[in-house]
């Protein structure tokens, strides 16, 4: 590990404890208030100076809902934060010193929360209207809406918000709502260990994959002229362990960050009002009755803050399914504030595909892995229209072992372009195994629909579900 991986797991560390703490605070304005001095702290200490990037920012987007307001605050936040964003990582073409990479990730879930909240804002103005427009008609469900969902941030609310210390280094994205729910319950009284600990229970498990197999193999060796002197089978077989190396890593780091959440019992709701990672509450009328519940002995839960369900990343069987339990919060971000906005059905997919490229980086590395991606769901998509529905349930489990073996095998081989980023090392290492990742794409893909033609398509009701908005990668 070097020692800015060090520095940032001590600072994940830290706040984990500090949450049982500030936890113990009865005042919501004090736990605000702290919380944003302890995240600057933490960003000073990963940022140093280059701090003043997020500071610009998050002050160009207060002056952005100030001044513009509701009507087009949300798109103009969305152009000034990703074209920041886009500076921010190509300074060294001004003269400008290059941030250290881990400024990078607070830089990247600013950009989520700013934007966020310009589209809450705007979100809530129109309900307002919509309210207006009604004339005293009452909607009970647009005033639960109105209740549970509108925000009225000040400036120095979006300040605190912003550089508040949970979700800051690793996430989760939160919306403001969130933030203001958590921060304005009394949790003097309750605590989320259990949760906590249920959720650290397989941390050591990941830490030691991590370590034993990171001391054996290196991304960086596929960098290196000799790596390319190995035999074919070697090169092939070295993506399964450095996709380990990178799940393991993202695992522990996620993890972590779900329980620093947990440990200041931040982001969570009745566990019958239905949350959802990012989201929060989806049933409100549970919600409202939960309201004049008794808070010590409601039944609370944590997925609005869940950034990976690590067992269903795993063993889910198909493409879309995986990437829907992967980093789970940003991809509601991605659903809400980009698939859900963009006006043509037949471009929302690949419009919302591009701003998760751009967001992760400018690397061509990026656009080359999430460009394999809907070759293998169309793949799966053929073999499951030609095969699955025709088997019987036992045949049915054989085949959706064949189609989660094919999803790591393809999730390995796009994982070289997140980890190598260059076009030139991406390409390089494709080309030495052949492109065999697009190659068993496209052969399984003409397989399926082949014998579509020869045997018939299913019927409607039992073809595949298609990909729903939620499971666009992050």
């Amino acid at each position: 590990m070097s020692t800015d991986d060090i520095i940032y797991l001590s600072i994940l560390i830290f706040s984990i404890f500090f949450g049982f703490w500030i936890s113990r605070f009865s005042n919501s304005q004090s736990k605000k208030l702290v919380s944003a001095v302890v995240g600057l702290a933490c960003a000073l200490i990963v940022c140093g100076y280059h701090i003043y990037h997020s500071v610009v920012v998050v002050v160009g987007n207060i002056i952005i809902i100030r001044v513009l307001g509701s009507r087009i605050c949300h798109m103009v936040s969305f152009v000034w934060c990703f074209g920041y964003l886009a500076f921010f990582r190509t300074t060294h073409y001004f003269n400008i010193p290059s941030p250290p990479p881990h400024s990078n990730a607070i830089q990247l879930l600013l950009t989520l929360r700013l934007i966020g909240i310009a589209f809450e804002v705007h979100d809530c103005q129109q309900r307002r209207r919509k309210a207006k427009k009604e004339d005293g008609d009452k909607d009970e469900a647009l005033q639960k809406e109105q209740k549970y969902l509108d925000v009225d941030p000040s400036v120095f609310d979006q300040l605190l918000y912003s550089f508040c210390y949970i979700g800051l280094l690793t996430g989760p994205y939160y919306k403001y709502r969130v933030y203001e729910d958590s921060f304005n319950r009394d949790t003097s009284k309750l605590s989320g260990s259990y949760h906590l600990l249920r959720r650290f229970l397989f941390v050591p498990l990941y830490a030691v994959i991590f370590l034993v197999v990171s001391y054996f193999f290196n991304v960086n060796d596929a960098r290196t002229d000799e790596f390319y002197e190995y035999s074919f089978w070697f090169r092939l077989f070295y993506i399964v362990p450095v996709f380990i190396i990178f799940r393991t890593r993202l695992y522990i780091a996620w993890t972590l960050s779900e329980c620093m959440c947990m440990s200041a019992f931040f982001g969570a709701y009745p566990a019958k009002s239905k949350p959802r990672a990012g989201q929060g509450p989806t049933n409100l009328d549970v919600l409202e009755s939960s309201a004049t519940a008794s808070i010590a002995t409601e039944e609370y839960d944590f997925e609005t803050i869940r950034c990976i369900d690590v067992a269903k990343t795993e063993l889910t069987p198909t493409v879309k399914e995986g990437m829907r339990y992967w980093n789970m919060s940003v991809q509601y971000w991605l659903a809400q504030y980009v698939y859900k906005r963009v006006p043509f059905g037949s471009l929302r997919v690949s419009m919302t595909m591009a701003v998760s490229a751009f967001w992760h980086g400018i690397h061509a590395g990026y656009y080359l892995s999430f460009l394999t991606v809907p070759p293998c769901m169309m793949a799966e998509s053929a073999l499951a229209d030609a095969f699955r529905w025709r088997l019987s349930s036992g045949k049915q489990r054989l085949f959706d072992f064949f189609n989660w073996f094919f999803r790591m095998r393809e999730f390995e081989y796009m994982s070289m372009g997140f980890l190598l980023l260059g076009f030139e090392a991406t390409m390089r290492y494709w080309r030495s195994v052949y492109y065999i990742g697009h190659i068993i794409c496209l052969v399984l893909f003409l397989v399926g629909k082949a014998c579509q033609m020869v045997l018939g398509r299913p019927p409607k009701r039992d073809r595949p579900i298609p990909i729903p908005k939620e499971a666009v990668h992050s």
